[in-house]
């Protein structure tokens, strides 16, 4: 694959817009690495490859962010989460990824035209144990699944108008934890192949950039600026799992 330029053409960008993401800037834009790598091999393999370079990344951004984040939402997201991934695992063969992307897809599409429109719910600018146990949930499930956690978790924490840092930082130990955690199944299920390994580690020299370059992104934005881009991207991230979902069904896959 080495030899192939399209490794090169659609990873490299693939991992900065990943790193971008992970240090603060865009939210669940990221969803968008794993279609981009697809374009040069199959999905399931982008997505292997991708796994330790986000753990690399996430530790770059613990580093950046260490003690600029909401500790309440953490202790109220983090729990599901890791039952979310729990049950991600155990039902893997089981589950039908394409009702899922369609239910995120509602969720994001619903949400991000909420924000963009200025509909916000003045109920929900308080942390809640139980939508925070619900939507943590759906995130490590989504997450481990179908790699699109960044939409619950954002559903559930963007009404709260954190600061743009505060947020990015809370993201950033948030996704850090459940990244760690989905090593253990993913080694399970048997996906890091050595030639996976070789190719994560030939492109993670870009973890750093990416995330340096986010964190950058978020110390000029404005609280405004800020959550109208991750409103937006919360609406393609929808309409692209909503149809991703909605072709696979009607396809009978």
């Amino acid at each position: 694959m080495f030899s192939d330029p399209g490794f090169y053409l659609t990873c490299i960008p693939a991992v900065l817009l990943y790193g971008v993401s992970k240090g603060g800037f865009g939210g669940a834009v990221s969803i968008l690495a794993v279609p981009i790598m697809a374009l040069a091999m199959p999905p399931t393999q982008a997505a292997a490859i991708l796994l330790p370079i986000l753990v690399v990344m996430d530790a770059f951004v613990v580093k950046t962010y260490w003690g600029v984040f909401d500790r309440t939402a953490l202790l109220y997201l983090l729990p599901g989460a890791l039952l979310g991934i729990l049950i991600g695992f155990v039902s893997a063969d089981a589950m039908n990824e394409h009702y899922m992307r369609i239910l995120i897809g509602v969720l994001a599409l619903g949400f991000g035209a909420q924000q963009l429109l200025g509909r916000n719910s003045h109920t929900s600018s308080k942390h809640n144990r139980v939508s925070a146990g619900v939507l943590g949930t759906l995130s490590g499930f989504t997450s481990f699944s179908i790699h699109a956690g960044g939409a619950p978790f954002t559903v559930y924490l963007q009404p709260k108008r954190l600061s743009p840092l505060l947020f990015a930082g809370t993201a950033g130990i948030f996704f850090a934890v459940v990244n760690v955690v989905k090593l253990v199944p993913y080694y399970a299920l048997g996906q890091f192949t050595s030639d996976n390994l070789i190719y994560s580690l030939a492109l993670v020299p870009l973890a750093p950039l990416g995330v340096k370059i986010g964190h950058a992104l978020v110390k000029r934005s404005g609280a405004t600026f800020y959550y109208q881009v991750i409103s937006f991207f919360l609406l393609v991230i929808g309409v692209k799992l909503l149809w991703e979902g909605a072709r696979a069904l009607l396809a009978g896959s």
